[in-house]
């Protein structure tokens, strides 16, 4: 998906410049200014972002799936009208969350690119605030609360990051 919304942004970009009326004019014979100062390139985060990545994945797969165990054991209690044990469940599943908020802003506070670092930090925080209101959690009653409820919540609180990790 990242190299057609390129492609888009380089259609839009390319097709600007050409019809740009604002284009300084010179006349025949005259010589353009000249430029003296060249941009060095911008730094090459990729490396770093990568190693960056490979320990988000692990959070994603580590605190994220025992995030969804205790959500599943949740959903069982409050269908086997168990309040205690879901209530119980609920807790645990917001103590995952936090602690995933956690490891994503160490892990990529660590990072070079300071865009990434920005993205951890709204991912973090973004999971701590859902961590401290279950709300979204008291609306999941059944698996197919579950799908309507959380995948939206999951984009909601990876999307800053996974636009680096993807």
């Amino acid at each position: 998906m990242r190299p057609a919304i390129l492609a888009v942004l380089a259609g839009v970009l390319l097709t600007g410049a050409a019809c740009d009326s604002d284009a300084p004019v010179y006349e025949t014979g005259a010589a353009a200014p000249a430029t003296t100062a060249t941009l060095p390139p911008p730094p090459d985060y990729s490396a770093d972002t990568a190693k960056v990545c490979q320990q988000l994945d692990k959070v994603f797969t580590g605190e994220l799936n025992d995030f969804g165990a205790a959500v599943g054991k949740m959903i069982a209690y409050k269908e086997a009208k168990k309040a205690p044990e879901a209530t119980k469940a609920e807790k645990s599943a917001a103590a995952e969350l936090q602690s995933a908020g956690g490891q994503i802003r160490r892990h990529t506070a660590a990072a070079l690119d300071p865009q990434l670092k920005a993205a951890g930090e709204t991912s973090a925080r973004k999971l701590e605030a859902s961590a401290k209101d279950h709300a979204y959690l008291k609306q999941i009653k059944t698996t197919a609360d579950l799908d309507k409820t959380l995948k939206p919540q999951l984009a909601e609180w990876l999307s800053p990051v996974a636009g680096f990790c993807g």
